[in-house]
């Protein structure tokens, strides 16, 4: 039997089929349509109406409904477009995943005790152990500090946005950079919607320096997967990719410094 549809699935199905035709490769959509559309499903409409759509732009797929209406190769996204308005849209398929063959590099782990005691295998505890460890530093090979995390913003064209943190960094040659950095844990997926939006607003805030976007993923066991991000022709790709293991320092040997002076 298939599985019955939660009611965020539900309502989003619903909004789509409302206003998708065969060969549309985009549409807008207003907030509002959620509550006519709960009421058509003799449903309870949620009360935190915006997690419907920031479930299904970072944490969730989309309905089979919707995703059998893409071409192979493609994919639904939800974007913004403006204040409470939105718009689905017909991309290239693409999943951003840590590659498994990549060196894992040892960091001697700078978390205070405390921290580890209680941080939880999530997003706050992603961004607290980037930040305490420096791998922001370590990863661009700039000087980074962070300036705000959760910031939450509006960007022209696109509407509210969320930065997970933000970080304004310098290098050896004087240039300054602003690095809005993504931190996925649990079943949070990279994708094109926050890298574009992140993008967009660093140009818009901060257009005299150079942005950087950066994604930190858990890997497990302490083990972090770092990616630089660029928007290119529209797609999402992977500049560069690191992967750091935090340990004490007595577990880091004098083969994997070696290594590491190999790999330069």
């Amino acid at each position: 039997m298939p599985r019955k549809q939660n009611r965020y699935e539900a309502i989003i199905a619903h909004v789509f089929a409302n206003h998708y035709s065969e060969g549309m490769t985009e549409f807008e959509f207003e907030r509002d349509e959620f509550e006519q559309c709960a009421q058509s499903l003799k449903i309870k409409l949620p009360k935190n109406v915006g997690d419907v759509i920031y479930s299904f732009r970072y944490r969730n797929d989309l309905p089979e409904q919707i995703q059998s209406t893409a071409p192979e190769g493609k994919e639904w996204i939800i974007v913004g477009a403006g204040r409470a308005r939105y718009r689905f849209q017909l991309v290239k398929l693409n999943r951003i995943l840590p590659r498994e063959d990549l060196i894992k590099v040892k960091i001697p782990d700078s978390t205070p005790e405390i921290i580890n005691a209680y941080a939880l295998n999530d997003e706050q505890a992603l961004l607290a152990k980037v930040r305490y460890n420096r791998l922001i530093d370590t990863f661009l090979g700039v000087t980074a500090n962070s300036l705000q995390n959760h910031l939450r913003t509006t960007v022209d064209g696109i509407g509210q946005i969320e930065i997970d943190e933000i970080y304004v960094g310098v290098n050896r040659h004087g240039q300054q950079f602003v690095i809005p950095v993504q931190a996925k844990g649990g079943n949070d997926k990279h994708g094109v919607v926050q890298t574009s939006q992140d993008i967009f607003c660093c140009e818009q805030k901060f257009p005299d320096l150079a942005c950087r976007a950066v994604s930190a993923q858990f890997m497990g066991d302490d083990l972090i997967a770092m990616f630089e991000l660029v928007m290119q022709d529209g797609e999402v790709c992977v500049a560069q990719e690191k992967h750091y293991r935090l340990v004490p320092a007595s577990s880091i040997t004098k083969a994997d410094l070696e290594l590491y002076a190999r790999s330069e």
